[in-house]
């Protein structure tokens, strides 16, 4: 028994050490940006030129940064909430009703985020260029509701799959109507699904570089904006606007993490 305890702890523990080395690898291109942020030197460098927050001074007296970060925020909470009406929306298409064809109905439903990105944004450039939606916040914000839907979709789904199904047909017995019905036992018991869609799908649209750039047009995304910060001389303010990008999408994550796992 102790011989094969013994095998089970170094088992444990080499698998332990394995996935640290894995998230450590996962994670050092974060830390360094993060660490080389408050670097008091214009070049990536160690030893340290000292502690400095002048690259996050410029950065927010940045006219242009701050302006794409502005359209970012803009863009990624109209599109969490229009995204995650219409994720419920199919989420509790797909939880009450029984009908032909709906295998197809949410394939389609999840087929965005299987599309590469590259392909979605030209394709959401020629269509909102014929119907005058391109280089507009609008414009970013539709193509991202089509990203970010099926997130929600498979958030909201998740949480109704613990649904009794015969509660809705309880409260019809009793006297109240298919609204009524959604919105004092459905909405409810969703809520923290919902809560947790809006977070995870304003990160995923906060994050999104691709479609913006096909669609922004004047209207640049904060991301938009990065590259074309690289696209001249490598600036050290680089570090500070992805340190701060890295924390708003990390926040948005964890908020919805947490309500994901809670029951009521």
């Amino acid at each position: 028994m102790k011989a094969h305890d013994l095998r089970e702890g170094t088992r444990a523990a080499a698998l332990g050490g394995w996935t640290a080395l894995v998230f450590l690898f996962v994670f050092a291109p974060i830390v360094s940006t993060v660490v080389f942020s408050f670097n008091a030197d214009r070049f990536p460098s160690l030893p340290w030129g000292g502690f400095s927050l002048a690259w996050y001074a410029a950065v927010l007296t940045d006219d242009s940064v701050r302006r794409s970060l502005v359209n970012s925020l803009i863009v990624a909470a109209a599109a969490a909430a229009i995204a995650t009406v219409l994720g419920f929306a199919a989420a509790y298409v797909d939880y009450r009703f029984r009908f032909f064809g709906k295998r197809a109905y949410m394939a389609l439903a999840s087929l965005p985020p299987t599309v590469p990105v590259v392909i979605l944004g030209v394709a959401m450039l020629t269509f909102e260029g014929r119907i005058g939606l391109s280089g507009t916040l609008a414009g970013v914000v539709a193509g991202h509701v089509v990203l970010c839907s099926p997130f929600a979709m498979a958030l909201v789904r998740m949480r109704l799959a613990d649904l009794d199904r015969d509660l809705e047909p309880a409260a019809w017995n009793l006297g109240a109507n298919a609204w009524t019905s959604l919105r004092e036992i459905v909405i409810p018991f969703a809520l923290p699904a919902i809560m947790a869609s809006l977070f995870i799908t304003a990160a995923v649209s906060f994050d999104e570089y691709m479609i913006a750039w096909f669609v922004s047009g004047l209207n640049e995304t904060l991301p938009v904006r990065v590259l074309a910060m690289l696209q001249g001389q490598v600036s050290p303010r680089i570090n500070a606007v992805g340190s701060l990008v890295f924390a708003v999408s990390a926040i948005l994550v964890v908020l919805a993490q947490i309500l994901t796992r809670r029951k009521i």
